[in-house]
């Protein structure tokens, strides 16, 4: 514990020099920009600054690289909250409660909540990785396919068991976002699958921020609209104001959400270490999570605070989480990592265990920067929240073409085709048709994103075990997951049956 702590001081050294300080300080401020344009986020701009890092030593450019991630994973929530757009795919989950309190002029609360939780959700990781990196290294080795696959069954039902909505509609709105994460190329055979009417674009698949752009920002669009046509012209989006009194009351509200963000953080780093799994599912789970265990799970989706800190704290822990299987393991946990690996290996330092030790100067740097760098995106993001809520002041008129432009900048940004932008518009009109029909759209969303992790982990388990589903349930980590996701499923069942019987009975 003492060498630790003595190898984090020398870190702290390497970190305060100016330079240093001076590239965490640009590093998020620029992260937290690149985060709150939708369909840029950190993967976009970690490789596009990349180049940049080349006019500096390999400790400072990955101490660049590493708060720009961490700047862009507190910005995400920024477009998710004030234009119901999301960022990037980790901040989808925001979207779900962050928008509703915007439009009810309480924008400053969940901007506020979303930054103290990804402060706490980022300090906890890095506390976890500082101390605890090797063993969860080992654990995070022995997932294989039949956990990960488990780790996915969890993730859907804590929105199928844990929700409040029609168990049917939820299911309805699982199959759809699984036969849209089907569309593209088998993963065995290699063979075209659900390529509708052999259009070309298809084949590469339908991109998860083309459904969730479409979705929550065309859809969102759309139904504001129509709100502000039936309100007579009256814009439907609640103001708010930032004051001390205001910023107090709302850091006091905060105090009431401790149990979710701690919740999320935790899990989200867990989740984050998993090589592939990555900071979105994470996220989506730590709110499904949240819902059950809050007082008032009926106000997630309205406007619960919860619903905000949850979630953020999650990707902010996994964005940490992901960074220990790329150093101990050489093994990227998300694709943001993955680049951060590139470009370690481009400065010739080679992942790994030896890492730690042929290269400490460079690995405890990089853990005191996490630290700094979890300050600096706080007090960047507070600093900013004045500037964010004129946003909302925006007469309605000007703010509805400027989010639709931002939409198809988000949808064309990832892939550069405008087939996929036609395809946004297309989710936009869907999403808008589900809501009025009273669809929960989460769920849809939730599916696109587990399912081309979920279908190869599912499909490489059955290969293993010879086609046995036994291998989910005879395995030290998948057996108890599974079965925790399983109970889960089965719960809106058993909760109907019991309310028949006890009708029945009276």
């Amino acid at each position: 514990m003492l060498e630790i702590l003595g190898l984090l001081a020398d870190g702290f050294t390497i970190v305060f020099q100016l330079q240093n300080l001076l590239l965490i300080i640009g590093g998020c401020a620029l992260g937290l920009f690149i985060g709150a344009m939708p369909g840029l986020g950190s993967v976009n701009g970690v490789a596009i600054l990349l180049p940049l890092t080349f006019l500096v030593p390999p400790t400072g450019a990955i101490i660049f690289l590493a708060a720009i991630y961490y700047g862009a994973m507190y910005g995400g929530a920024i477009s998710s909250i004030m234009l119901g757009i999301p960022g990037a795919s980790t901040a989808v989950a925001t979207t779900f409660d962050g928008r509703p309190l915007a439009k009810q002029g309480l924008a400053d609360l969940a901007l506020t909540g979303a930054a103290f939780a990804s402060f706490i959700g980022g300090t906890i990781a890095v506390i976890l990785f500082t101390f605890f990196a090797p063993p969860l290294a080992h654990v995070a080795l022995v997932f294989g396919a039949p956990e990960e696959f488990a780790l996915m069954m969890l993730a859907f039902a804590t929105f199928v068991g844990l929700g409040n909505d029609d168990l049917f509609k939820t299911l309805f709105s699982i199959c759809i976002g699984l036969v849209l994460s089907a569309v593209g190329f088998d993963i065995i055979s290699g063979e075209p699958r659900l390529v509708l009417w052999d259009i070309i674009g298809f084949m590469h698949g339908v991109n998860f921020l083309v459904l969730a752009i479409g979705i929550y920002g065309i859809g969102e669009m759309l139904w504001t609209v129509e709100e502000h046509v039936l309100g007579g012209g009256k814009s439907m989006m609640s103001e708010a104001n930032v004051t001390v009194k205001r910023t107090i009351t709302n850091i006091k509200l905060l105090a009431k959400t401790w149990k979710a963000t701690i919740m999320g953080s935790f899990l989200g780093y867990f989740v984050g270490i998993l090589p592939a799994a990555g900071a979105t599912p994470g996220s989506l789970m730590a709110y499904g999570v949240a819902k059950q265990i809050s007082k008032e799970p009926e106000k997630f989706g309205d406007g619960a605070l919860e619903g905000v800190c949850a979630p953020e704290a999650a990707n902010n822990a996994a964005s940490t989480g992901s960074m220990l299987p790329m150093l101990t393991l050489g093994i990227p946990g998300s694709p943001t990592t993955a680049i951060l690996l590139g470009g370690m290996v481009i400065w010739g330092l080679e992942p790994g265990p030896r890492l730690f030790v042929d290269h400490g100067d460079f690995v405890w740097g990089l853990i005191a920067s996490l630290y700094a760098a979890n300050v600096f995106a706080l007090l960047i993001n507070i600093a900013f929240i004045p500037v964010f809520i004129k946003i909302l002041k925006t007469p309605f008129t000007i703010l509805a073409p400027v989010i639709f432009v931002l939409c198809l900048i988000g949808g064309y940004a990832p892939t550069q085709d405008m087939h996929d932008v036609w395809l946004m518009l297309a989710f936009g009109i869907v999403g808008y048709l589900m809501r009025k029909l009273d669809y929960p759209l989460a769920p849809a969303v939730l599916a696109i994103v587990l399912g081309p992790l979920a279908e190869p982990a599912l499909r490489q388990s059955l290969i293993i075990s010879d086609g046995s589903f036994s291998i989910f349930f005879n395995r030290a980590y998948a057996g108890p997951i599974m079965v925790v996701a399983l109970l889960l499923l089965f719960l809106p069942l058993l909760k109907m049956a019991y309310k028949k019987y006890q009708s029945v009975r009276s």
